[in-house]
């Protein structure tokens, strides 16, 4: 497999509207706002609160916005009721700024993860600006979204091995509920037995960078990207928790209320989104790519055809069962008091647009994937041998396979190798590889190098 070119500088997109553009916008409400038009039309502004490098809820924001489809349905109700209608897309880093522009009442739909929806329910509660989650975007049902990495020199194996070190993460994100409960299954204290840092994840990837932290625990897209760019390698996957993770979105209340016609057709947008990036995967990645400044090859390996996200906007029953378990988890860090799930999740808006009413299936397991250079597609394999055996001497873009346990998706040359026999299996993590290989002594079963599992394989 060729090594790959020095890795892109990401680019940091900001929202549609340009510094002049904002100031002509001024009169108009920052949420929503109503103004009337050079020949009497009056305009409506509706504020989309969206984050690009979280590529889980491109088909509310990064995808979205690209493909324009919010705009179509909004320009189809223009010609109805005689209102102009605009968008405001504003790019978070994290679902807190998000929540706070939200409960200020000046961002009307935005988009987050699990934890931070329950932080957005509390706050609006608090600030007397309630919000309702209405769809999910993606989500993964065992927890792959959230990895713990440490740098690719590092001694560490495994979660045992963070006792006394410094771990960054973003408080009150998916990030940090994973980490929280994995080290609590591991037998130790997330407040004790490990330096917890609150940063940002930019941040803190740069500080896994430099040393200045032992490990890093974030949501996608960061630790692939880590790991496509040779910066990190996975210490815990986890989709081991078995407990379903999701982002989704999340609508003020009153503007749900008011404006329920447009929040269905942002959500007949997001379903139109998520069509297309269920039926064009390759394209929706490259699209992504472009938007974002992150490679196309990372995207895919959470959005892809056999990513570690599925899409769906339906609030599926275990979901919100998910999202009831990790009230506990935020309660305890003393961010959140009670929070009544469901009276924040609000299926009504969804159930009212008739294509999106419907859950779509659950993606089928993860399959080894190859994607060749000067390819709009990839293909798929039966086993990471034939995987490997494809890829040998071939022009590879990227190759994905799955977790022999988990079933999570990683970069092949990132993956842990172990051979069985005439078997190859890959693993995330080398605690994973490592449970595997004890169990399955008897069979022979040992850890091998990606070069030794190729040379294996042909």
């Amino acid at each position: 497999m060729p090594v790959r070119p020095s890795p892109r500088r990401a680019v940091r997109r900001t929202g549609t509207l340009a510094p002049a553009l904002a100031l002509l916008l001024a009169p108009l409400a920052t949420a929503c706002g109503d103004a009337s038009g050079a020949a009497g039309t009056r305009t409506v502004t509706v504020t989309v609160g969206y984050q690009s490098k979280t590529i889980n809820t491109v088909t509310a924001g990064t995808l979205l916005r690209s493909l324009g489809y919010f705009e179509e349905e909004l320009a189809a109700r223009g010609r109805q009721d005689g209102v102009s209608y605009k968008v405001a897309w504003q790019d978070y880093a994290t679902g807190a700024p998000i929540t706070a522009q939200m409960t200020a009442g000046k961002i009307d739909i935005g988009s987050m993860g699990d934890f931070p929806l329950l932080l957005n329910a509390a706050r609006g509660k608090e600030l007397k600006q309630p919000t309702r989650l209405v769809s999910v975007t993606g989500y993964n049902l065992r927890g792959g979204l959230n990895t713990v990495v440490t740098a690719p020199g590092s001694k560490l194996e495994s979660l045992a091995d963070l006792r006394g070190k410094k771990v960054s993460t973003s408080v009150g994100s998916a990030a940090d509920g994973t980490l929280v409960r994995a080290l609590q299954r591991a037998g130790m204290d997330p407040e004790k037995d490990v330096q917890k840092l609150n940063q940002q994840p930019s941040v803190g990837a740069s500080a896994l960078q430099a040393g200045s932290v032992d490990a890093l625990s974030q949501f996608v897209a960061w630790p692939g990207q880590l790991a496509y760019e040779g910066r990190a390698k996975a210490l815990y996957d986890g989709a081991e928790l078995n407990l379903p993770t999701f982002h989704g979105v999340t609508v003020r209340e009153r503007f749900a209320r008011e404006r329920a016609g447009v929040l269905e057709d942002f959500l007949r947008a997001q379903r139109r989104a998520t069509d297309h990036l269920r039926a064009q995967p390759v394209a929706a990645a490259e699209s992504v790519a472009k938007e974002t400044g992150l490679p196309a090859e990372v995207v895919y390996l959470y959005n892809g055809a056999h990513g570690i996200a599925t899409f769906d906007p339906a609030l599926r029953p275990e979901l919100v069962d998910a999202l009831k378990q990790d009230v506990p988890v935020l309660r305890a860090a003393g961010l959140v008091g009670e929070v009544d799930v469901d009276a924040f999740v609000d299926p009504g808006p969804l159930s009212r647009t008739a294509a999106a009413a419907t859950a779509l299936p659950q993606a089928a397991p993860a399959r080894p994937e190859l994607w060749l250079k000067g390819q709009a597609h990839t293909q798929t394999y039966d086993s990471p041998r034939e995987l490997l055996k494809a890829a040998r001497g071939a022009d590879v873009r990227a190759a994905y396979v799955p977790d022999a346990v988990t079933g999570t998706p990683w970069f092949a040359d990132n993956a842990v190798w172990v051979a069985e026999g005439a078997e190859l299996r890959a693993f995330v993590t080398p605690a994973g590889a490592r449970a595997y290989t004890e169990q399955h002594a008897a069979s022979g079963a040992r850890i091998v190098s990606f070069a030794e599992a190729g040379a294996l394989a042909s």
